[in-house]
């Protein structure tokens, strides 16, 4: 096996594995690969070779979470199978990939062809008397499969291990390939598009197709989890699982059928053990079964419920226990467990009046194994006291959804105490006009009176009666007027953490935007515009649709331009997800236009009374 370097385009490499030599006849592998998501793959030139099938694609991913920080990586694999006709050396030319928008190519390389191996020269020449080229071409066009691929020999199936389940429950799809010829590789141009569920993909860490015999209607088979997944119906009712469609290359043998001499030789051609036989390369096209599930609706929701099916646990934390007024501190809810973690809401909290608190961040810690979601969710809250005091940031309950036992269970999140402290800024707070006003009262309580011989002599306490006043005022004047500009900037505020929450909610989308991804964009974006409008309006994921927000919106007073524009972009992007060959332009515009309306949206003040 042999290596060669790439060409570098930023961060993506090309890098090609083949064997340094091979002998005449026999089928190969050239595979290119590339760390990153690539399209648009153009093949080399092959001097000295002839292409027998490919380019096939590989897929595979990877992702990690770190103290909250997600990493992930991806790497694409074109391959395809070539032989040589004669010893000697082959060229291979440079092969190109877009990744980003950019073009990124492999280095040409040369491949030593060796004399073909014994078996090979016995196929070709056969002792026949004929001439080496003449019966080559003999035994090409004469050769018939000794063993043919039916439906029964190779196909692709899928299972689940729920048919009846409730709305928003986890399901998990396996998708296999089920083969009795050997097979090289497979490749899945594009993955089903189940309308009526949340799906997540359990093999993007996948590094290895997992293999095993298993015995199907009677027979025995060699088969390959090609695919694993988990799905979570957003609908009640009849729901159909798409098929997957999958390539395959199959190595089968074939006999080469010789000419006959009209001789006592001829009595040994149709024996199969003096014929020989070689192996032949076949791509074959896939499609595994489609599944219907029956989905139930949940039970009527009690007061708290915000969208988790599964088993979960809940606690709350504060990153500070004691805190001067107008400082900020970090209060914490985790939930933790198995099920959709994924679509959980953040839970409603009545927070303390004189408290100001905007939207939660959300900070995902979920695994992804072979049987589902586990692992946290934890939305982070930015609160700032305005006044000094001992407050409870409250115990509430948490409610969601167990199907084990089709009824909703109740956890209790515990309290958090924090004590605000006098505020060490310049800023006059109520409180502290009220101890002035006290000191005012004390200072005038024993003041004396003098007479006209004594003006010039007026105490310093006279004074200080006359100028507190004016200073107070002078002070809540001043207050006043900074809390007015406050109040002015806060607009600004709110729009610039908006924008920070659109870009971070559309992150994933625009790593798509100038690939050729179209289907990952377009769903990136549709995964961002309804989880912002799920957590804007507290509407449990479940009950999302068209309608449910329409009247969150209006019950809430939004603006009938920006109601508008919301459902506007929802039926734009719908439209997009199901109508694949979009152009680049029309790509950027509803990148652009979701940006714009989840930053409108996010920039909605939220006030906790």
């Amino acid at each position: 096996m042999m290596a060669f370097n790439a060409i570098y385009a930023q961060d993506a490499v090309m890098n090609v594995r083949c064997r340094s030599s091979v002998p005449a006849g026999q089928p190969f592998q050239i595979t290119f690969d590339v760390n990153a998501r690539a399209s648009n793959f153009k093949m080399p030139s092959l001097k000295g070779l002839n292409l027998m099938s490919g380019p096939s694609t590989g897929y595979s991913s990877s992702m990690s979470i770190i103290n909250g920080q997600v990493s992930q990586s991806v790497s694409y694999t074109f391959t395809i199978v070539v032989v040589a006709d004669k010893e000697g050396t082959a060229n291979v030319g440079a092969a190109s990939c877009t990744v980003d928008g950019k073009s990124v190519n492999s280095r040409p390389f040369s491949i030593k062809i060796e004399k073909e191996a014994p078996q090979s020269a016995n196929n070709q020449q056969g002792g026949w008397g004929q001439p080496r080229g003449n019966q080559r071409q003999q035994q090409q066009q004469a050769q018939e499969p000794a063993k043919t691929i039916d439906g029964n020999t190779l196909f692709a199936r899928a299972s689940i291990n729920k048919s009846n389940l409730y709305q928003g429950e986890e399901a998990i799809i396996v998708y296999k390939i089920y083969t009795q010829v050997p097979l090289t590789q497979f490749q899945i141009d594009k993955l089903p598009r189940n309308k009526g569920f949340w799906s997540e993909d359990l093999s993007e860490n996948m590094t290895q197709v997992k293999q095993y015999s298993e015995t199907y209607n009677g027979r025995q088979y060699q088969v390959a989890e090609i695919r694993r997944g988990a799905l979570y119906p957003q609908e009640s009712g009849k729901l159909n699982i798409a098929p997957l469609k999958t390539d395959v290359v199959a190595i089968i043998q074939t006999r080469a059928q010789r000419q006959r001499t009209g001789t006592i030789l001829d009595f040994f051609i149709d024996d199969p053990f003096f014929t020989p036989t070689q192996q032949q390369a076949v791509v074959k096209s896939l499609t595994s079964n489609s599944i219907n599930v029956n989905v139930k609706p949940l039970p009527e929701a009690p007061e708290g419920f915000a969208g988790g099916v599964g088993n979960f646990s809940v606690s709350a934390k504060s990153d500070l226990k004691e805190l001067h007024a107008n400082e900020a501190f970090t209060y914490t809810v985790t939930i933790s467990g198995r099920g959709n973690l994924s679509l959980l809401e953040a839970p409603h909290i009545d927070f303390p009046k004189g408290m100001e608190a905007y939207e939660p961040r959300v900070i995902d810690n979920i695994n992804k194994g072979d049987n589902g979601l586990s692992g946290s969710r934890t939305f982070e809250w930015i609160i700032t006291p305005q006044t000094q005091g001992e407050y409870d940031l409250p115990a509430f309950d948490y409610v969601y959804f167990d199907p084990s036992t089709g009824a909703y269970v109740t956890k209790q999140c515990n309290k958090v105490h924090v004590k605000v402290n006098k505020s060490l800024g310049n800023a006059t707070s109520k409180s502290d006009v009220t101890e002035l006003n006290s000191d005012i009262h004390h200072i005038m309580k024993n003041a004396k009176l003098y007479s006209a011989d004594n003006a010039g002599r007026v105490p310093l306490l006279f004074w200080l009666a006359l100028l507190i006043p004016a200073l107070i005022t002078a002070g809540v004047v001043v207050y006043a007027r900074r809390q007015q500009e406050i109040a002015g900037d806060e607009a600004s505020m709110r729009l610039q953490r908006a924008n920070k929450l659109a870009k971070k909610r559309l992150r994933n989308a625009e790593k798509y935007l100038n690939g050729g991804n179209d289907e990952q964009f377009y769903e990136e974006i549709y995964k961002a515009l309804w989880g912002g409008i799920a957590d804007k309006f507290n509407i449990p994921l479940a009950s999302l649709s068209s309608d449910t927000i329409r009247q969150q919106m209006a019950d809430k007073n939004v603006e009938e331009t920006l109601q508008q524009q919301i459902l506007d972009t929802l039926k734009d992007v719908d439209f997009a997800r199901f109508a694949p060959g979009d152009s680049s332009t029309k790509k950027h515009q509803i990148y652009n236009e979701a940006m714009e309306t989840i930053t409108n949206i996010a920039a909605i003040k939220v006030k906790f009374k």
